[in-house]
């Protein structure tokens, strides 16, 4: 049986405060040029509060693999967009070391289980136009997904851990939106979800200056479209 979370609200807050500011550079990671042959590993999120940590946290590995090769590819060349791009690089790569610090024992994947498909990531790093679409798109996601999820976490310490990490995400997608000159919030013509297929219960203020929640299973969809993770993914937080 897994232990259950026991890391303090104080240890928590802590490492979410200086954790950020004593980052390391994020460089291309060196285990995602030499990933592991054979069989590959199943992603199982089970629908409680370490289901739900262990969803973010592979959104955020995504995410922090994302910008480090986005720093590696050589495609932006501005200064000012890239220095803002290492600083989300640096807040993603943050994200995952305080999910995993928060996890412990309880993280479900290794970062070297990860698997990625070459062919969807040159296509997602083709240029710079479509390097900051993408951005986007995972940033808009994370806001939803993050959301989404917050109303199952039963923690109010886990609960607080995600709310600190989406603010952070909102402030990406409109930073990365002004560097497109597109709208600083989210149009609805942009969403991966159209109303339609949003849940009733999730979204009682639909139609106010509110985002949109989406369920993990809504974001899996939208990560696969990417085409960029092989790892299949299951479990009840996602059926």
């Amino acid at each position: 049986m897994r232990r259950k979370l026991s890391a303090s609200r104080r240890n928590l807050l802590k490492w979410g405060l200086f954790s950020i500011g004593t980052a390391a550079m994020t460089t291309l990671p060196s285990w995602l040029s030499a990933q592991a042959k054979g069989s590959i590993k199943t992603l199982t999120f089970n629908a409680d509060d370490i289901g739900i940590l262990n969803f973010a946290l592979l959104l955020e590995e995504l995410e922090a693999t994302f910008y480090a090769l986005v720093l590696k590819s050589g495609k932006i060349t501005d200064p000012k967009e890239h220095d803002y791009l290492q600083a989300i690089a640096i807040h993603e790569a943050t994200h995952v070391k305080f999910l995993r610090k928060v996890l412990g024992s309880n993280a479900t994947f290794a970062r070297r289980e990860l698997r990625f498909n070459k062919a969807g990531l040159d296509a997602v790093l083709k240029d710079r136009d479509t390097i900051l679409n993408t951005a986007v798109a995972l940033e808009d996601t994370g806001v939803h997904a993050y959301n989404g999820a917050g109303t199952s976490i039963k923690d109010p310490t886990y609960l607080l851990a995600a709310g600190s990490i989406v603010s952070v995400e909102a402030r990406h997608t409109a930073g990365v939106r002004g560097l497109l000159n597109r709208s600083a919030t989210e149009l609805d013509s942009e969403r991966a979800v159209n109303d339609a297929d949003l849940v009733p219960e999730l979204n009682p203020f639909k139609g106010r200056p509110y985002d949109e929640l989406y369920t993990p299973k809504q974001i899996v969809t939208i990560v696969g479209s990417l085409q960029i993770l092989k790892n299949p993914i299951d479990g009840a937080l996602v059926a």
